[in-house]
């Protein structure tokens, strides 16, 4: 176990948190993505609070570990935990996806401190964090590189010509987590294009495969450790989700994938986030 009790007390509170966080500010501006970013929250704030080796001092460290959010569309996500550990200020959040505002409704890597990679075209965060990780080996670095991803990400092809590459490169130091919730934009995975057993298809490409459940944070923790003892082979963590996960008419539901949120939804929302609005 990676985690002591006060870790996983701390992460589980701090998840609560950014839920009520989300809602509230996805009502406040009426757009954005909530349910690939409530499916992601503890995947996110797991890296971000206890696995991730980065410095909001300092942004730029050569050494920092690179993470890259393929599934672009839950920036409202990154971009609070990115706020919360300090890259730039929390007020900056209302400003999401207005006009001149650093934070697009996916992520820049030109106008936003922390972010990686500019992603929002699924399917180019796994290509180009392999070219980060294998950077690292030419370079001397020890850092890892984390890419996220949805499993509706997984029908683009680039994914798997990436995923080949890796494991010819042996990019041990290169890890994906699959946000396996099982719906995308327009419906669920299997309606839309199925991928069959996704575990399977992974270690069909060379990669050690580990099983979660995605929001664990104790299992998070354990995961992205055990995947750093692993040589030769990149790592795959396919962690069982639910969209719209804290909210019960969230979960689940494709048409939550970007839809506002109404003042009786926000209040209903709230109420079983604990909150009375």
């Amino acid at each position: 176990m990676s985690l002591s009790n006060e870790r996983k007390r701390f992460l589980e509170e701090t998840c609560l948190g950014l839920r009520r966080d989300l809602i509230k500010l996805l009502f406040g501006i009426q757009t954005g993505h909530p349910g690939g970013s409530l499916s992601s929250t503890e995947i996110m704030t797991t890296l971000y609070f206890e696995k991730l080796r980065v410095d909001p001092k300092n942004p730029k460290d050569p050494n920092r570990d690179r993470f890259i959010l393929g599934k672009g569309h839950a920036a409202p996500m990154l971009y609070m935990i990115l706020a919360a550990r300090g890259f730039f200020p929390q007020d900056d959040l209302v400003t999401l996806r207005q006009l001149d505002s650093h934070l697009q409704g996916h992520p820049c890597a030109k106008k936003t401190c922390g972010v990686e990679l500019s992603t929002g075209p699924l399917g180019l965060g796994l290509p180009a964090g392999l070219g980060m990780a294998m950077a690292a080996k030419l370079d001397g670095h020890d850092y890892r590189t984390v890419v996220l991803m949805g499993d509706g990400e997984l029908q683009e092809g680039i994914v798997w010509e990436a995923a080949m590459s890796a494991s010819k490169f042996a990019a041990d130091n290169l890890l994906v987590i699959v946000d396996n919730n099982g719906v995308q934009l327009d419906g669920t995975v299997s309606e839309i294009m199925p991928m069959g057993d996704i575990p399977a298809k992974w270690r069909s490409f060379g990669w050690n495969v580990i099983e979660i459940d995605g929001h664990c944070v104790e299992a998070i923790a354990d995961a992205v450790d055990l995947a750093a003892t692993v040589k030769g082979v990149p790592t795959v963590i396919v962690a069982k989700t639910v969209k719209g996960k804290g909210v019960s008419f969230m979960e689940g539901k494709s048409a939550w994938h970007g839809k506002p949120i109404g003042k009786e939804e926000y209040a209903n929302a709230m109420k079983e986030l604990g909150v009375t609005v």
